[in-house]
């Protein structure tokens, strides 16, 4: 059988509500158990953890724990870092996400698919990650923001 490719990796979560990092932690931990996950409910401990540790991948939430200011320290320290969002499903939060660099931008209500969303992370740069992550929540997307949103927030690959 193949070695899980999460195996051995380090995980950052940071969410504001405990029961969406308990569903993250299993989802992970169920399909890769050799790997380590760290938690955090607030900016303060993320930060902490983001500027004391290394991260192969982290997850932020944008509500609650001032995600994007996590996703800059993470992406200046180089961790490959999804946005995780419910609240604030926005084509502009999205949009955001990818600019400052994030790998990848999630609906919590898509959480049964993370573990895959997270290997894509790992085999795929900016670019090529965004357009698979384009390419497989495209329609998602755009039955949420319009089928114009993209014209009005465009990516540049």
């Amino acid at each position: 059988m193949a070695k899980p490719m999460l195996d051995g990796k380090r995980i950052l979560a940071v969410d504001d509500e405990p029961d969406v990092l308990t569903v993250i932690e299993e989802e992970i931990l169920q399909a890769c158990p050799n790997c380590t996950f760290d938690k955090a409910t607030t900016y303060e401990q993320g930060t902490a953890m983001l500027k004391g540790n290394k991260y192969d991948i982290v997850i932020l939430d944008i509500m609650g724990v001032q995600g994007f200011d996590l996703l800059k320290i993470a992406v200046d320290r180089k961790f490959a870092t999804v946005m995780l969002t419910a609240n604030v499903l926005k084509a502009e939060a999205l949009k955001k996400s990818h600019d400052i660099g994030a790998r990848a931008f999630l609906p919590k209500d898509t959480l049964g698919d993370l573990v895959p969303f997270l290997e894509d992370v790992l085999i795929h740069d900016h670019k090529s990650g965004w357009e698979r992550l384009l390419d497989k929540l495209g329609d998602y997307f755009d039955e949420r923001f319009g089928n114009e949103w993209k014209k009005k927030y465009p990516f540049s690959y």
